[in-house]
């Protein structure tokens, strides 16, 4: 998951800092940005942001609530965690650095990174990972 959000997030910064055009060098040119920002972002989300997304969703959540709302919850929570904290990582690597610089760039990434995670990134990635890990629901043939 946090691959393809990373991806997603530098093709739309690099249009963003190319004009706002997305061709083919602007997935080139994020393909160069994500071998820096995966890993971060990976290690970040996976010791860090997710035990504190699932602590943060559940106090507006209960273990009762339907489960896709919990995983949404747990979506959001992690985008209001990694957005402004990849926002401020990527402002240091690619950027000028300064308070203004971070805060007009984790605003521009913000709304994006919701909608592309809730709507796109997080129902592909679960899609894929049904497909590859099914469970033994079906009976063998």
């Amino acid at each position: 998951m946090a691959t393809v959000m990373v991806y997603g997030m530098i093709v739309y910064n690099v249009a963003l800092n190319t004009g706002g055009v997305v061709s083919g060098f602007t997935f080139l040119a994020a393909t160069h940005e994500l071998v820096f920002m995966a890993p971060i972002a990976f290690v970040l989300e996976f010791f860090v942001v997710s035990k504190l997304a699932g602590k943060l969703a559940f106090t507006v959540m209960k273990p009762t609530d339907r489960p896709q709302f919990i995983t949404y919850a747990i979506s959001i929570c992690i985008c209001c965690i990694m957005c402004p904290t990849m926002s401020l990582i990527a402002t240091v690597l690619f950027k000028e650095p300064s308070f203004g610089e971070w805060i007009r760039t984790w605003a521009m990434n913000f709304p994006m990174a919701i909608c592309y995670q809730m709507f796109y990134c997080g129902p592909f990635v679960r899609l894929i990972f049904r497909l590859i890990f099914r469970r033994g629901d079906k009976k063998q043939q």
